[in-house]
């Protein structure tokens, strides 16, 4: 599950970052900074700008985008799933305030590297269990509640659900959603492409992985995006080793990605994981020039989204999902990852 990357150097937030939404308002009125925490939250939603309008008024709610698909709109939110009062939670469960990002890396000792291997293990169990329930009329919101239920009966708590108030056990992201979609009443339809984001809290340890599936019959247009974009992340982590700066990962991804003409969103970004759900290190999937260089037995994550035209994201009124500004598609892969001695060990991977 992604966090966000700055307004200004170093701050971080669950929800958007620089350059993600045009108004005619001062910076100071749509967000309320909060240094200490190194917190952005948003002041305003939907009606942003006139593009937003654009996007979610009546008129436009059936547009069809590239001559057969509808634009994605919002659908009826099911109540919170409960969890057994014998599943251990995380310490963010029941507050509404988005912890933000942890400071300083967690190097795991011995048991904490076996730690995330087993919740790693279990997160990509979910993952591809998930992905055989796409197909067109299943709701995102049964993939939520089968999600929920395999982590709870696995010992295991959905790391999602009640962070900063995200009502879901998974994000589920259809077509133009770039990611942190709230599993809704909508049906899948033949043709989506669909990211699912599972995070789970095991032991007292975060897993967190995702992959963008097919629905039916998708067209290679997006087959496209798809492949490339798990070729961006398989590219990054390749490089990865004890000793190896962070920004190499963002200029792997972006290097690809140039090469088949897709966007790189900048705005969220891979992050530190373990007993934390989100950490330093911040991992940017773009071309950049922040220190930092890998260390021995830290995890992290890698999780490039790319797009097909605009990588510009907009945010709708739940403050969660994001979509991109001119409805093309995007899509998104996850890894865990583990730095060891001989470079990089997946700790997502089936």
């Amino acid at each position: 599950m992604a966090t966000a990357k700055t307004l200004q150097p170093r701050i971080i937030s669950s929800f958007l970052g620089n350059n993600s939404i045009r108004s005619t308002q001062p910076l100071p009125h749509l967000f309320r900074f909060d240094l200490g925490r190194r917190h952005v939250s948003m002041q305003l939603s939907r009606t942003f700008s006139g593009l937003t309008n654009l996007l979610f008024n009546t008129r436009n709610a059936d547009e069809v985008v590239d001559g057969k698909r509808k634009r994605l709109k919002p659908g009826n939110v099911s109540p919170r799933r409960p969890v057994p009062a014998h599943i251990t939670k995380p310490p963010y469960v029941e507050s509404f305030n988005v912890p933000g990002i942890s400071s300083g890396l967690e190097i795991h000792d011995e048991n904490g590297v076996e730690s995330m291997r087993a919740s790693g293990r279990l997160a990509a169990r979910v993952r591809e269990y998930a992905g055989t329930l796409v197909k067109p009329g299943v709701t995102t919101d049964e993939i939520d509640e089968a999600v929920h239920n395999m982590i709870i009966e696995n010992g295991a708590y959905p790391s999602p659900l009640g962070y900063g108030g995200f009502p879901k056990s998974v994000c589920t992201s259809v077509n133009e959603c770039i990611c942190h979609g709230i599993p809704d009443s909508r049906p899948l339809e033949d043709g989506d492409i669909i990211n699912i984001d599972v995070t789970v809290y095991l032991n007292g340890y975060h897993g967190d992985t995702s992959a963008t599936f097919f629905c039916g019959d998708v067209d290679e247009k997006a087959r496209k995006l798809v492949q490339v974009t798990k070729e961006s992340l398989d590219k990054a982590i390749s490089i990865c080793g004890p000793g190896v700066e962070y920004k190499k990962i963002g200029k792997i991804i972006h290097d690809h990605a140039d090469k088949h003409k897709y966007g790189v969103v900048r705005q969220f970004v891979g992050h530190g994981i373990g007993r934390v759900f989100h950490a330093d290190p911040v991992v940017l999937h773009f071309r950049n020039n922040e220190a930092g260089r890998m260390v021995l037995n830290q995890t992290f994550t890698i999780e490039p989204m790319l797009t097909i035209g605009s990588r510009k994201p907009v945010m709708w009124d739940d403050n969660w999902t994001v979509v991109t500004e001119d409805a093309s598609l995007s899509a998104q892969f996850e890894h865990t990852i583990l730095i060891t001695k001989d470079g990089a060990e997946i700790l997502t991977d089936c």
